[in-house]
C-alpha cells in the first residue's frame, strides 16, 4: 500500500466535508426532526428546529463551505482543470454539472434559511427538500469523477 500523501489528505477533506453536509441533512430530515415533532410541543419544536437550522447553517458557512471550496479548487488545479476544459465531454462536463448543481444546492439552502426566518414554512420545507435532493445529486456526480 502506498503512503498517504498530500492529495489523499486533500481528497479526504473534500469527501469528509461532503459526508458531513449530506449526512447532516439526512440525519436532520429523517431522524432528528421527525423525532422532535413527535416528542416536543409545537412551540418547542419550532424553537428546536430554528436553533438546529442556525447551528447547521453556521457550521456550513464557517467549516463546510470553506473546506469544500478550498479542497475542490486544489483538486481541480492538481488535475489541470481549466474553464475551457469544463466544456469537454467526460470529466469536464461531469465536473461542470457537479459545480452547477452545488451552486443551486447552496442557493436553495440559503433560501431555506431566509424562508424559515420570514415565517414561510411551506417554502422553507420545499427548499430544504430541493437542497437535500440536489446534495445527493452532487454526490452522485462526484462518484463519476476519477480520483485526482
Amino acid at each position: 500500500m502506498d503512503s498517504v500523501g498530500l492529495w489523499s489528505l486533500v481528497r479526504f477533506g473534500h469527501v469528509a466535508g461532503a459526508a458531513l453536509w449530506v449526512g447532516g441533512q439526512l440525519a436532520l430530515s429523517l431522524v432528528i426532526l421527525p423525532l422532535a415533532r413527535r416528542s416536543l410541543s409545537s412551540e418547542d419544536m419550532d424553537r428546536f428546529a430554528a436553533e438546529a437550522g442556525r447551528r447547521f447553517g453556521t457550521l456550513t458557512g464557517a467549516v463546510f463551505l470553506p473546506v469544500q471550496l478550498a479542497t475542490g479548487w486544489a483538486m481541480a488545479w492538481h488535475k489541470g482543470v481549466t474553464w475551457a476544459s469544463l466544456a469537454e465531454p467526460g470529466y469536464g462536463r461531469t465536473l461542470a454539472a457537479k459545480l452547477g448543481l452545488f451552486v443551486l444546492v447552496m442557493l436553495a439552502a440559503v433560501g431555506h434559511g431566509i424562508a424559515h426566518s420570514r415565517g414561510r414554512p411551506e417554502l422553507a420545507r420545499t427548499l430544504a427538500v430541493v437542497s437535500l435532493v440536489g446534495s445527493l445529486g452532487v454526490v452522485l456526480l462526484a462518484t463519476a469523477l476519477p480520483a485526482t
